[in-house]
C-alpha cells in the first residue's frame, strides 16, 4: 500500500478526496487525512476502509513530522503561507509534495535541494493557477510546433454563480474566500503589455478599465486586470509577445458597481474602525460621508456617487441592506474591508441548493507564414451543489490526478516545478477531459495589430 497524506480537509477537498478514494483500491492507496478538527475529515471520508482521519495541528512539529513520515506523497491544502514548513519537512524526510498555491520565494529557494534529493514539489496545480497554465501551454506549444510565432496571449478566470442560481442584481455570490474578493487588486498597480507597450492601471481606476468577452451559450462577461500579468512571461517563453494580459472574469456591470465601494474607501484594509463591533450598517456607510444636519445618509451617498434614485447602481446598494440601522458589523477593531466583507457575506453566501460556475478564457494570437491568426479557448464548469462545487472540482481534481501521476512515475521532472512542461500537463489534461473539464477551442479573426503593417501606437 502507498500512503497519500492530505493536510487540511476544507471546502475545496470534496472532489479531491472523492477521486482519491475511488482510485484507492485499484491504485493500492491508503488515504491519510490530517486536520486540526478530525471531524471535518471523518465526514468527508465516510468510513472508507482505505482511509484514516487524524488530528493534525500544523504548528505541532512532532504531529506534523509523524504524519509526513507515514506518507509516500503529501498534498498540502493549507493556506499558502503554511506550505513552506510542510515543504521543509518533506525535503528532510524525502517525500514528494503537491500544492495548488503559487510558488512563494521561500519555496523557490528549495529548488536545488529538492532536485538533489530527486524529489518533486509540484505547485500551482489547481484551477488558477493550474488549469490555466496547462491549457495555455498546450496551445502555445502546438502553435510553436507548426512554426508559429506568438503575438498575443490573454488569459482570464472567474469564480462565479451559475446562471440558474444567479438571483441578485450583482450577478455574483461568494464561491471562494470572500476576503480575496474584497481586497482584490490591492497591493500594487496592475501591469501588462498591450500591442508592445507597457500599460499600468492604479487601484483607484482598476474597476473602470475593463474589457468584454463573449462565451458561447453563456453570454457576455467583463474582465479586469490582475496585478501582475508579466509574472509568467519567462516561464511561458513569451518574452517577445506584443500583448500579454491576465485578468479576472465577472458578469457585466459588477466592476462598475464594485467601484462605488472603492471610491468610498470601504475596501481599505490598512486601518481599523473604532467601535466597529457595535457599529450599524448605516453608521458604517455614514462615517465615509460628509456631515450634514439635514440630509439623510441615502441622500448624501447618492450625491457623493452622482447617481439617481432610479439608477440600477442605487438598487444594487439598497439590495445589500446597507442602510439598516439595526444590523451591526459584529467584529471588534475591524478594518473597512473586514466590515464590508461581513455585510456582503449576509447577502452573497451560496444558498443550500445554489450552484457555482468556473469560467476560463484564453486568446492566442500568432503569426504563421506571414499571416496573423487567433485561437480563442474557453472552459465552463458548473458545480453540483454547495459541497461538490465547480471550484472544488477544478482545484481538487488536478491535484489528485497529479498526485497519482507522480506516484506512478508518469511525472518525473524533479525540483520545485509548475505544470508548464508537456510531460506534466499532457497526461493531466487528458484525464481531466474524462471529468468534463475541457476547452472549446476555435479559430477566429486576429484582433490585434501587426506592427509590420501598421505603424500607429495604442
Amino acid at each position: 500500500m502507498r500512503t497519500i497524506l492530505l493536510i487540511g480537509a476544507g471546502k475545496s477537498t470534496s472532489y479531491l478526496l472523492q477521486y482519491l478514494l475511488q482510485n484507492a483500491e485499484k491504485e493500492k492507496l491508503h488515504i491519510l487525512v490530517g486536520d486540526k478538527d478530525p471531524n471535518n475529515a471523518i465526514k468527508l471520508l465516510n468510513n472508507h476502509p482505505l482511509s484514516t482521519a487524524i488530528k493534525l495541528d500544523i504548528f505541532n512539529e512532532q504531529q506534523r513530522i509523524n504524519a509526513i513520515k507515514k506518507a509516500d506523497l503529501v498534498i498540502s491544502m493549507l493556506p499558502a503561507r503554511f506550505h513552506i514548513q510542510v515543504a521543509k519537512d518533506c525535503l528532510a524526510l524525502g517525500k514528494n509534495m503537491v500544492t495548488a498555491s503559487y510558488v512563494s520565494p521561500e519555496m523557490e529557494q528549495l529548488d536545488a535541494q529538492v532536485k538533489n534529493k530527486g524529489l518533486i514539489f509540484l505547485n500551482e496545480i489547481g484551477v488558477d493557477p493550474g488549469i490555466d497554465h496547462m491549457s495555455a501551454m498546450k496551445v502555445i506549444d502546438q502553435i510553436r510546433s507548426i512554426g508559429g510565432k506568438m503575438l498575443m496571449f490573454e488569459s482570464s478566470t472567474g469564480g462565479l454563480v451559475a446562471p440558474e442560481s444567479d438571483t441578485n442584481l450583482w450577478n455574483y455570490k461568494f464561491t471562494w474566500n470572500p476576503r480575496n474578493v474584497v481586497v482584490a487588486g490591492q497591493g500594487g498597480t496592475a501591469k501588462f503589455i498591450q500591442e508592445g507597450k507597457f500599460k499600468y492601471i492604479p487601484y483607484h481606476r482598476l474597476f473602470r478599465r475593463t474589457e468584454f468577452i463573449d462565451i458561447e451559450h453563456y453570454g457576455k462577461f467583463e474582465v479586469y486586470a490582475n496585478r501582475d500579468s508579466l509574472k509568467y512571461r519567462n516561464a511561458y517563453g513569451l518574452q517577445d509577445v506584443l500583448t500579454l494580459f491576465r485578468g479576472t472574469i465577472r458578469r457585466v456591470g459588477f466592476s462598475k458597481a464594485w467601484d462605488m465601494f472603492v471610491q468610498l474607501g470601504l475596501t481599505d484594509d490598512t486601518y481599523t474602525l473604532d467601535n466597529s463591533e457595535h457599529m450599524t450598517y448605516r453608521d458604517f456607510i455614514n462615517i465615509f460621508l460628509p456631515y450634514s444636519p439635514t440630509d439623510s445618509v441615502e441622500l448624501k451617498l447618492r450625491h457623493y456617487l452622482k447617481i439617481d434614485q432610479d439608477d440600477i447602481m442605487w438598487s444594487k446598494l439598497t439590495e445589500l441592506d446597507l442602510f439598516n440601522d439595526q444590523k451591526t458589523i459584529g467584529i471588534a477593531n475591524a478594518t473597512p474591508a473586514q466590515a464590508l466583507q461581513s455585510i456582503l457575506e449576509q447577502k452573497w453566501t451560496l444558498d443550500q441548493h445554489d450552484k457555482d460556475m468556473i469560467v476560463m478564457y484564453h486568446k492566442f494570437g500568432y503569426q504563421l507564414h506571414g499571416k496573423a491568426h487567433q485561437i480563442d479557448s474557453s472552459m465552463v464548469v458548473i458545480g453540483q451543489d454547495t459541497k461538490f462545487t465547480a471550484m472544488a472540482k477544478t482545484v481538487g481534481l488536478p491535484l489528485g490526478i497529479a498526485a497519482l501521476k507522480i506516484l506512478n512515475k508518469q511525472i518525473t521532472t524533479t525540483g520545485v516545478i509548475i505544470p508548464i512542461l508537456k510531460n506534466v500537463y499532457q497526461p493531466i489534461l487528458k484525464e481531466l477531459e474524462h471529468h468534463d473539464i475541457l476547452f472549446n477551442e476555435k479559430e477566429v479573426p486576429y484582433i490585434g495589430y501587426n506592427p509590420l503593417q501598421d505603424t500607429h501606437t495604442i
